[in-house]
C-alpha cells in the first residue's frame, strides 16, 4: 500500500524489513530509537546506529553491508519488549541535506512482500530525517508516514527523544572511540543530579517539517545520565586465531567464556558455552551423563545418535571428494571443517571413511606401479595421503616399502647415486665411487660356470671387480647395457669377451645403481641437482643429423624433423649427441615428456 505523509496502516507482529532507497550518489544512514510511554527512550542503548548496530533484545538490528544506494533496519515486533511503545525510524547524511537526494522511498517488507511504501519527494535542506514510526495501538502494531526533519542533524534529532549526546568539544571528558555508550561527566557540580525527563513534542504529520533550534533549550535528559557518541567509529575485528588457515572453534576473543567459530578468513557470529572438562557431562552437548550400574559413564546417547546420522552423509559427500580430488585441496579441508563446526571427533570420521580410505591408497598404488617407476612426488603424494587418512597396518607398511623401494630404484636409474668411501682403493682425480659390495664373478666355461669371489666397485669413471688373485676393469665406455636376469647382474660390452655377469644379493639394486653410473657417463643425464642448457651446439646437430641420415628414427619421415631429447632436460637429460635423435614434428609430440 502507498502512504502519504501522516497516514498509517495496520503492519503484521512479525519480522519485518524497512528499507530505504534512493537514486542519488549521497550516503545515507539509517537508525531506529525504541521509546516508551513517556515518549522518550529508556537509555541510550535504546538507540540503534552505526556504531550500535543491534539492539539488546535484538529487536532492531541495522544492515552494516547494505546494497548500494540503500539503508536497512530489521525489526522484530514479536520481540520488541513490552513497554516499547514506538519505534521511530530515521536517517541521517554527514553531507549535504535530504532536499538534494533524488527519489527517495522507504518501503516496509514482510515475508510476503512489500506491505507498505512511503516516497519522500518534498524533503526540506535538513541533514537528519524521520521517516516513519511502528506504534502499537489495540493490541496490534501499526506503521506511520512522517517525513519530518531536523536542521541540527543527527544531534538535534535524537535528543529530542531523551538521547544525551556526547560533545567533543568537552575538554573534561575521556574518549573512548570504540565504546558509544560510555558515562556522561561534566565539571558542572549540578550536572550530577539527575534532570527529570520531560515528554517531547507528539510528532505527527501537522509538525511542521523542520524544529526550530529554540526547540531544544529544554531538551530532555536520558534517564541513564549516560552520553552517546556519535562519531563514526568503524569496529576493529579481534586478531585471528594461531592458525588462520584453519576453520575451527577456538576462545572467543571477546567474551573467553564461550567458543567461537573461526571459518578460515573471519571470525563468525556462532558461538557456543564453553564447558568444564570434568569427565561427567558430554563433550559435545554439555549434559550430564548418566552413570552405569557397576561404575563408569554412560556415553550421551542423543549426541550419539544425532552423529550416526550426521556421518551418514558425510560419508558420501567425502567419498565423492577422495574419488575425485584425493585427501587434499579446499573441498577436502572444507569436509573436515564441517565435521569440527559439529564437534564431531576426527576420529569418527575417520572410522567411517577407513574402508573408502583403504581402497583409494590401493588404487593409488596400483597406478603409480603401472609404468615401473615410482617418482619422488607420486612417493609424496602417497606418503601424504597415508598421513591425512590416518591409515596403519600390515598392508599399508607392504605399500610403503614397496613405494620407497621402486622409488629408490627410479632415483638412483636416473643418476641420484650415493657416495661410498673407499679408504684402500686408489682412485683417479675427481673420481668417486658409488657401489663396494661383496660380488661374484660368473663365468661360462665349457666344463661349467667358474665362480670368483671379491668386491664390485663402481665409479663415475669405471667398473671394477676385485678378487683374489685377479681383477678387471671396464671403462664405461665400453658398456653398452646392464640388466638384472635372476640374482645375476648382466653386464653387456662392445666386445664378447668384455661381457661379465655378477652375483649379487641385490640384484636389482645393483642394475639400477650401474644404469645410473652408466647414463651419467655417457652423458645421458646429469648429475642430480643440475640441467643442461636447451641450446644444442651446432656440431652436435651436425653429429646428431649425420648419425640418424637427416630423417625420423621413428616413421623415416623427412619433413618438419625437430632434435628430440631422448630423456627430457626436465627429468636431468643432458644436451649431448649420444642423448638426442632426430625426430619429425608428430612422432616429437607424440613421445612428449616420456622417455
Amino acid at each position: 500500500m502507498k502512504l502519504s505523509k501522516g497516514a498509517n496502516i495496520v503492519v503484521p507482529t512479525s519480522l519485518l524489513a524497512v528499507v530505504v532507497s534512493w537514486q542519488s550518489d549521497n550516503a545515507v544512514d539509517a537508525h531506529a530509537l525504541l521509546l516508551d510511554s513517556s515518549g522518550t527512550v529508556r537509555s541510550d542503548r535504546d538507540m540503534v546506529f552505526y556504531n550500535a548496530p543491534r539492539h539488546v533484545s535484538q529487536a532492531v538490528t541495522l544492515d552494516q553491508e547494505p546494497r548500494a544506494r540503500t539503508a536497512r533496519l530489521s525489526v522484530s515486533l514479536p520481540r520488541t519488549e513490552p513497554d516499547i511503545e514506538r519505534i521511530v525510524v530515521s536517517g541521517s547524511v554527514d553531507a549535504g541535506t535530504f532536499a538534494d537526494i533524488r527519489a527517495m522511498t522507504v518501503a516496509v517488507h514482510a515475508v510476503d512482500g512489500v506491505v507498505a511504501t512511503f516516497e519522500i519527494d518534498d524533503a526540506a535542506a535538513v541533514s537528519a530525517l524521520m521517516f516513519g514510526e511502528f506504534y502499537r495501538r489495540e493490541a496490534r502494531w501499526r506503521f506511520r508516514a512522517l517525513g519530518q526533519g531536523w536542521s541540527r542533524g543527527l544531534a538535534g534529532l535524537v535528543t529530542e527523544f531523551g538521547v544525551q549526546v556526547d560533545d567533543p568539544s568537552e575538554p573534561s571528558r575521556t574518549r573512548h572511540p570504540r565504546n558509544p555508550f560510555r558515562p556522561h561527566r561534566s565539571s558542572d557540580a549540578s550536572a550530577s543530579t539527575p534532570r527529570p525527563a520531560t515528554t517531547p513534542r507528539p510528532h505527527t504529520s501537522d509538525t511542521p517539517a523542520q524544529a526550530p533550534d529554540h526547540a531544544h533549550a529544554a531538551m530532555p535528559v536520558a534517564r541513564t545520565g549516560r552520553a552517546v557518541d556519535l562519531d563514526r567509529h568503524r569496529p576493529v575485528a579481534p586478531p585471528p586465531p594461531p592458525r588462520p588457515e584453519r576453520a575451527d572453534w577456538h576462545p572467543d576473543p571477546e567474551d573467553p567464556q564461550h567458543m567461537r567459530w573461526w571459518d578460515g578468513t573471519s571470525w563468525t557470529t556462532d558461538r557456543y558455552l564453553r564447558q568444564p572438562a570434568d569427565g561427567q557431562r558430554c563433550n559435545r552437548c554439555a549434559a550430564p551423563l548418566r552413570r552405569k550400574l557397576f561404575g563408569g559413564l554412560v556415553p550421551c546417547e542423543r549426541c550419539a545418535r544425532e552423529v550416526d546420522q550426521y556421518l551418514v552423509h558425510w560419508h558420501n559427500r567425502a567419498q565423492r571428494v577422495l574419488a575425485n580430488h584425493g585427501p587434499r585441496g579446499s573441498e577436502w579441508a572444507a569436509l573436515w571443517a564441517s565435521l569440527r563446526y559439529q564437534r564431531i571427533q576426527p576420529e569418527s570420521g575417520r572410522h567411517a571413511l577407513r574402508d573408502a580410505a583403504l581402497s583409494y591408497v590401493e588404487r593409488l598404488a596400483t597406478f603409480t606401479f603401472a609404468d615401473g617407476e615410482v617418482r619422488t612426488e607420486e612417493l609424496e603424494s602417497f606418503e601424504q595421503a597415508v598421513a591425512e587418512l590416518s591409515l596403519e597396518g600390515p598392508l599399508i607398511e607392504e605399500l610403503q616399502r614397496r613405494m620407497q623401494r621402486e622409488n629408490l630404484l627410479f632415483r638412483l636409474r636416473t643418476g641420484d647415486l650415493p657416495v661410498v668411501r673407499t679408504p684402500g682403493l686408489h682412485l683417479g682425480p675427481d673420481e668417486q665411487v658409488h657401489i663396494d659390495l661383496p660380488a661374484t664373478h660368473v663365468r661360462q666355461l665349457a666344463r661349467g660356470p667358474r665362480l670368483t669371489d671379491g668386491r664390485l666397485i663402481a665409479s663415475n669413471k669405471k667398473l671394477r671387480f676385485v678378487g683374489s688373485g685377479t681383477g678387471t676393469e671396464m671403462p664405461w665406455s665400453r658398456v653398452v647395457s646392464v640388466h638384472a636376469d635372476g640374482d645375476t647382474v648382466v653386464i653387456a660390452a662392445t666386445s664378447a669377451r668384455g661381457s661379465a655377469r655378477f652375483a649379487v644379493a641385490d640384484p636389482v639394486y645393483v642394475a639400477a645403481a650401474v644404469e645410473g653410473a652408466l647414463r651419467v657417463a655417457k652423458r645421458l643425464v646429469l648429475a642430480p641437482g643440475r640441467r643442461d642448457t636447451r641450446s644444442i651446439p651446432q656440431e652436435v646437430k651436425a653429429e646428431v643429423w649425420q648419425r640418424d641420415g637427416g630423417r625420423c628414427v621413428e616413421c623415416g619421415e623427412g619433413h618438419y624433423l625437430e632434435f628430440d631429447h631422448i630423456i627430457p632436460l626436465s627429468r636431468g637429460g643432458a644436451t649431448s649427441a649420444a642423448n638426442l635423435q632426430v625426430l619429425c614434428r608428430t612422432c616429437n609430440r607424440v613421445k612428449g615428456a616420456r622417455i
